[in-house]
């Protein structure tokens, strides 16, 4: 899909830049899935991780590189994986299946459930990222919030940007986001909704499908 050419030297994140199904690693019965990934990388770590007043490893380990700067009261639930130079703020709130790439912000109140954040990118006050990626240096204003259940559950569609669809085959989907792009204060995005590189989102808007056809966001 070209969403995450910018993360094409990272090291575990480098193949996705090609995939064009990036979705399906959100999904547990993927091959290659975040899941397991998650788990396996911060299972297999040899270099010794923070220590960490609040973590629940009985879905799967969690490793937390050592220079992460983890405020107070930030809960883990693995497995969770956070690289480098990251930062986790106060009350921030991190659910099986997170992957926190270096240099990223999961800010206060912040929530993260079986998510990819690739380097830089930012969810720094009161977010909610569910089964979501989140490209190169993407930024979400205070407030905005990736819905990922339909509220009918069904399986959610992915739309392209020649306005065709195909079936997810997923019933929990958040939101892919390209490389760059600025999400606005208090933006919702629908379940399966595309947001391609470099786009701006402006406050207070609901995104449904893919952000350049516009149908259906305001």
């Amino acid at each position: 899909m070209g969403m995450f050419s910018l993360s094409k030297s990272h090291k575990n994140w480098g193949w996705l830049c090609d995939e064009k199904e990036p979705w399906k690693i959100l999904s547990r019965d993927s091959e290659l899935n975040l899941f397991s990934i998650v788990s396996r990388l911060a299972g297999e770590e040899a270099s010794p991780g923070l220590e960490l007043a609040d973590k629940d490893t009985t879905m799967g380990p969690v490793f937390v590189h050592k220079d992460v700067k983890v405020g107070t009261n930030v809960r883990f639930e693995g497995p969770v994986y956070v690289e480098s130079g990251s930062e986790i703020r106060h009350g921030a709130y991190l659910r099986p299946g997170s992957y926190v790439s270096n240099n990223c912000v999961v800010g206060h109140c912040t929530e993260i459930k079986n998510s990819l954040m690739l380097p830089y990118s930012k969810a720094p006050h009161f977010n909610y990222v569910g089964d979501s990626i989140l490209g190169h240096s993407v930024n979400l204003g205070a407030g905005a919030k990736i819905s990922n259940v339909r509220l009918d559950r069904r399986s959610i569609p992915i739309q392209f940007s020649d306005g065709n669809r195909a079936d997810s085959g997923l019933r929990k989907l958040g939101a892919l986001i390209g490389d760059k792009s600025e999400i606005g204060c208090n933006v919702v995005t629908n379940p399966g909704s595309v947001i391609p590189p470099s786009s701006a989102i402006p406050p207070n808007t609901v995104v449904t499908g893919h952000w350049n056809n516009r149908v259906g966001s305001r």
